[in-house]
């Protein structure tokens, strides 16, 4: 065999062991490639089939919801009144005969409360006008609040009395009746308390915070851009001004004229002024009595039977009705789930 059979063989072997190495490394690729298609099939499966068990529970526990609100809206059906008009259930011995009318307002007077004007006032004449309502019992527990809104009660009051003269209107006092409280209840016929009630605080108040020393402290600056003289008076950020001090206690002391001329135009002859009297204090129930602030002790019962003379009593007091409370509570509960499935911050919602 010639040199050069012998390179033609050699070279031939060469090309057979290159092709087969090639080979084997085309099948590690392949099977490397058809590992990684497996993984990630794998994962697409995983993926999908969470996806799925996510709506399942979802499924679940929206019908749950649905379920639990149906229950919670049929409860709730079922133990409505018969009687939507906003009585008690004190109301049912009083629909046949003779009754007294109870409005209740509790707690601060402000135009953003229940104890509002305008809610008061309905309740005072849905009172007057109903057929069988032979005296209003105004019962009333409030700390006070708005001039503006005890002056609106107080003079429907007037009002109402002069339409209806044969109707009386007694307010009654259980815990507190101060400030806007008294100037509301000045214009019933007659008062009655508690001797532990607390009664009075004829007075007017405007209250804020003052942070200049503060401010100079912790080295902060206030630019303060006003167009007019006064526009910024009373800025809690900026030192006060004796002439801003003066014009709001001017505005103070008006008011609590309107005040005193109120309670006196009220109470009448019965009052015994005293230096302390329309100072801001407040006293008991029994003490009341002898400054004239109340005319006797008595507490609501007391009133209906022996001065009205009934023993029904119906409740007036304009209320949220079941479903719009209801209604309300569902709709906070939602914007809630919303926020928390969003990721958003409840107190955020607007």
């Amino acid at each position: 065999m010639s040199d050069n059979d012998d390179q033609s063989n050699s070279a031939n072997e060469s090309k057979q062991d290159a092709w087969t190495e090639a080979k084997e490394v085309s099948k590690e690729e392949s099977a490397s490639k058809a590992r990684d298609e497996n993984w990630q099939q794998d994962v697409i499966s995983k993926l999908a089939f969470a996806a799925l068990d996510e709506q399942r529970r979802t499924r679940r526990w929206g019908i749950f919801f649905k379920s639990l609100i149906f229950v919670y809206l049929f409860t709730l059906v079922m133990m409505l009144p018969d009687d939507w008009g906003g009585t008690s259930s004190t109301s049912v011995n009083g629909k046949g005969g003779k009754h007294a009318a109870i409005v209740e307002l509790k707690g601060v007077i402000a135009d953003t409360t229940p104890a509002n004007a305008e809610t008061v006032i309905k309740g005072l004449r849905a009172a007057f006008r109903n057929k069988n309502t032979k005296g209003v019992i105004l019962e009333i527990n409030s700390p006070g609040g708005s001039p503006v809104q005890s002056g609106y009660i107080n003079d429907e009051i007037v009002r109402l009395r002069e339409k209806f003269p044969d109707i009386p209107l007694y307010a009654v006092i259980t815990d507190i009746c101060a400030s806007g409280g008294y100037y509301v209840a000045a214009a019933a016929d007659e008062i009655y308390a508690d001797k532990a009630s607390l009664v009075g605080s004829i007075g007017v108040l405007m209250d804020s915070f003052g942070f200049v020393e503060g401010m100079k402290k912790i080295g902060v600056e206030r630019r303060l851009l006003t167009a007019g003289e006064h526009k910024g008076f009373l800025d809690p950020f900026s030192p006060t001004k004796e002439e801003d001090v003066m014009h709001v206690k001017g505005l103070l002391g008006n008011i609590h004229k309107q005040f005193i001329d109120t309670v006196k135009l009220g109470r009448g002859s019965r009052l015994k002024e005293t230096p302390d009297l329309f100072s801001g204090l407040v006293w008991t129930g029994e003490q009341s009595v002898d400054l004239g602030l109340i005319d006797a002790l008595g507490s609501t019962d007391y009133v209906a039977r022996e001065v009205i003379g009934v023993d029904n009593t119906v409740d007036f007091t304009e209320r949220e009705s079941p479903i719009e409370n209801m209604l309300g509570k569902l709709g906070v509960t939602i914007a809630n789930t919303l926020s928390a499935n969003m990721g958003m911050d409840p107190a955020r919602i607007r």
